[in-house]
């Protein structure tokens, strides 16, 4: 890139929310931001499909990384899938929703997504991804977590590294003072603090960077409209409603909750539904395989 001024905002972790993602594209608009880099977790559990792809499109995304939601995606069109498992039953429901309203080029887009990218901007080197660079799932950047661990994000000598993942927004540096910068989460906002909890507003973050250096690291927080996600959810149909409801109204996730998750499974019948979507062979269907 030529020596400029570049207003990027970075967006994480939208996990379906359509409406989330609008309101930030609008508010960034207004930034005057320049370029858009996008780190992962754009689908799933929410309605979002197409409509998400053709946002990120119309901005012009310049970066685009693999989060671990789309992996599990992938994980699913593989059929790597625990039928006894409730947890699995979920997410392979909501992709069979995701399979049954995205277009194949965006299918093929998420197959095709990097784990980690650097870019150069004028004379910093960046380092982005979803989490590690090689690892796009666990626990491991938590933000309380040690130094240690953020320290891994500098194996080569990055002057910035740039994750998501955690729904945290953050700023802090490594051992030898390098940069670390987490936007937070468009559509899953999550704090462990209640007063802190009950602010469900879509984050993202801008990264200003001049001839000389970083201008400015700004964290957002925007709003949006509750209610019209949640109308897109149930006119369009989305599995485990009521889930995405609680989600959108208190933040609360259920993703690993078992035993509520095997209650709503035998409810709907959402294994039943799981397995007859794999006996009508619908990969081979949307060339998918």
């Amino acid at each position: 890139m030529k020596d400029m001024k570049h207003r990027i905002a970075l967006l994480a972790d939208v996990h379906g929310n359509a409406s989330a993602l609008k309101a930030v594209i609008e508010d960034s608009i207004k930034e005057g931001v320049t370029e858009y880099w996008f780190l992962g977790d754009l689908i799933m559990p929410g309605p979002g499909a197409n409509d998400l792809f053709e946002i990120l499109d119309s901005i012009k995304v310049a970066t685009y990384v693999k989060g671990n939601w789309e992996d599990c995606f992938l994980d699913v069109l593989n059929k790597e899938i625990d039928f006894d498992n409730a947890s699995d039953i979920y997410v392979s429901r909501l992709v069979q929703y995701q399979c049954e309203n995205l277009d194949e080029n965006y299918i093929n887009l998420i197959k095709n997504l990097p784990l980690h990218l650097t870019r150069q901007v004028n004379n910093l080197s960046i380092s982005i991804s979803h989490n590690l660079q090689n690892k796009n799932y666990g626990g491991d950047l938590w933000p309380t977590n040690n130094q240690k661990n953020f320290d891994q994000l500098f194996e080569h000598d990055y002057d910035i590294a740039i994750y998501a993942h955690t729904h945290h927004q953050l700023l802090r540096y490594s051992s030898k003072d390098q940069l670390i910068i987490n936007p937070g989460t468009i559509g899953q906002p999550f704090y462990k603090w209640d007063k802190l909890h009950t602010d469900l507003r879509a984050q993202y973050a801008i990264l200003e960077i001049d001839e000389t250096g970083i201008a400015e690291v700004r964290f957002k927080k925007i709003s949006y409209d509750v209610e019209k996600e949640l109308n897109n959810a149930i006119n369009n149909k989305l599995p485990y409603i009521y889930l995405y409801r609680e989600m959108l109204e208190t933040g609360k996730t259920h993703t690993h909750d078992i035993e509520l998750l095997q209650k709503l499974n035998d409810k709907f019948n959402y294994k039943d539904e799981i397995i007859n979507f794999f006996e009508k062979n619908y990969w081979e269907y949307k060339g998918i395989k």
